[in-house]
């Protein structure tokens, strides 16, 4: 399996980077996260579709906890606190779009497409709720929970599955929690491929 994936940010990239996260309160992270997928479509790999046999995976919508590049940690029921210096490259949802479009692409036989290609043959559609991505500290595990809503081409048919998986960590911090959110991530979009099938 692959491991958590970290692009490190050399000082002069620090120095261009420390305003975007001069909003968050915090200091630049010493490197940011990303999500690898364990299993990609091979390169130069082709394949033909008809407009209502693709599948269009669209950015999930996401509660405002998750709206942010930084880790969110239930604490408990009504507070909700931060990873200390851990960022991820872009917001969660599309990282988790991404994610699930190239494990289907590479499970399936489908024709995968995002939302920048769908105007032209959007066939069946992939939404949904990214409903949690990060570390429930009464537990001490790092949780995925997606709220999947297919939408049949023409949009005449909707079904609904939610997917969850829970990844223990051993500390709260960057590193760990990275590593057991992208573990989690891959065995949801796994179970999502599966779902889709074809």
């Amino acid at each position: 399996m692959q491991t958590l994936r970290t692009s490190v940010l050399v000082a002069a990239a620090a120095v261009t980077l420390s305003g975007c996260f001069g909003g968050l309160g915090g200091k630049t992270p010493p490197f940011l996260l990303t999500l690898d997928p364990d299993a990609a479509p091979p390169a130069g790999s082709a394949r033909t579709a008809a407009e209502s046999a693709t599948l269009t995976i669209l950015i999930p919508t996401a509660p405002q906890k998750l709206r942010t590049t930084r880790i969110p940690v239930q604490q408990d029921d009504s507070s909700v606190a931060y990873v200390k210096d851990a960022q991820w490259v872009e917001a969660p949802s599309r990282l988790f779009q991404r994610l699930v479009s190239e494990t289907v692409a590479a499970r399936t036989s489908r024709v995968v497409l995002d939302e920048g290609q769908y105007l032209t043959a959007p066939g069946e559609q992939l939404a949904g709720q990214l409903m949690e991505f990060g570390v429930d500290a009464r537990t001490n595990e790092a949780v995925v929970v997606f709220q999947a809503m297919l939408v049949a081409a023409g949009g005449k048919t909707v079904t609904q599955r939610r997917f969850e998986v829970r990844e223990p960590i051993g500390a709260v911090e960057a590193k760990p929690v990275g590593e057991a959110l992208t573990r989690a991530a891959n065995k949801v979009a796994i179970d999502v491929a599966g779902w889709l099938g074809g």
